[in-house]
């Protein structure tokens, strides 16, 4: 599929815990949908800082907390489990032969904490879920949110990628008290 001037790009998403197609039956379209949104968005210019060009690839993985956990454990040094986890960036894309795309990494949620956070935060999980997709694909681009400035820019490019999914500010001020709170 062609997203922004001339980038192929192929998504593949992988369902590991069927949870997620009872909590949100068209998971994988969603997912499809927020990925190509990010990449339509932030891809081009994330290739054209690093003088890259052709095809990309990446894949969105729907996990459990257990698995999280693991991998931030193994990874992180964190043992414990948390929404969204991006493996890959701009240092690490691979770029196989000649006329290959580039892989760009994984992005990878956990059922269980995105539902509560949802929840917690009286969103719906479909948006939640589109919203650390999204995020994730940012830090797959090269994006962070380390210092104020950088989270201030990643912040916006979440939110115009989100309005073009039909998705509200996920950090507006809550009412009643609810406080946003970062993915």
């Amino acid at each position: 599929m062609k997203d922004g001037p001339g980038i192929e790009t192929d998504v593949t998403v992988r369902v590991v815990t069927r949870a997620w197609h009872r909590d949100l039956p068209a998971v994988t379209n969603l997912a499809r949908r927020a990925a190509l949104a990010a990449l339509a968005a932030a891809l081009p210019p994330a290739f054209a800082r690093r003088g890259a060009a052709g095809a990309a690839e990446l894949t969105v993985v729907l996990a459990d907390d257990a698995a999280v956990r693991r991998l931030n454990r193994d990874y992180r040094g964190l043992d414990k489990a948390t929404n969204v986890l991006s493996f890959g960036g701009p240092d690490d894309w691979r770029a196989g032969p000649t006329g290959t795309p580039i892989g760009l990494g994984d992005v990878i949620l956990a059922r269980e904490t995105v539902a509560a956070e949802a929840a917690a935060q009286g969103k719906p999980m479909a948006d939640h879920a589109s919203h650390l997709i999204v995020h994730g694909i940012l830090h797959l681009l090269g994006h962070d949110h380390g210092g104020d400035a950088e989270a201030a820019a990643m912040e916006a490019a979440e939110v115009d990628i989100l309005a073009g999914l039909g998705i509200a500010n996920p950090y507006a001020r809550r009412p009643a008290g609810r406080a946003a709170r970062r993915a």
